[in-house]
């Protein structure tokens, strides 16, 4: 029976050594989406300030060039700075502005500018289907 733990901890051992460190590319792919994701929650809320449904649109994708004016729109945006959770959105995206001009200026490709692309969310198939059904 002890082996059973034992066994455990080392097959997790294995995975941490075995695992890739994480790229460029993936923390601001990540972060990316975290941040996406935290945006509309936070319109969805129904405790959220009244303003928070005033702020700029914020659907991330990071292989468009107009990215980094919208993160600079966003955490720009004067309005709502009373409300928490748009605060630690706003330092989210200038933590992911960051990272994309800085630390991987030179890592990440864009493969396209089409500023309007980030006005409208990108639904995955899957939810999709689901919100025509």
């Amino acid at each position: 029976m002890r082996t059973l733990p034992a066994l455990a901890v080392l097959f997790g051992g294995f995975l941490l050594v075995s695992s890739a460190p994480p790229t460029c590319y993936s923390r601001v792919l990540s972060l990316g989406k975290e941040i996406t994701e935290s945006y509309v929650n936070l319109q969805k809320s129904e405790t959220a300030d009244p303003c928070v449904k005033t702020l700029p649109r914020l659907y991330l994708d990071i292989h468009n060039y107009c990215v980094l004016a919208k993160l600079r729109e966003f955490v720009a945006y004067p309005r709502c700075r009373q409300v928490p959770q748009v605060g630690a959105l706003k330092e989210k995206a200038r933590s992911l502005y960051t990272i994309m001009t800085s630390f991987c200026r030179r890592d990440l490709v864009f493969l396209s500018e089409d500023c309007n692309a980030l006005e409208i969310p990108v639904l995955s198939p899957t939810r999709h289907s689901a919100i025509q059904k």
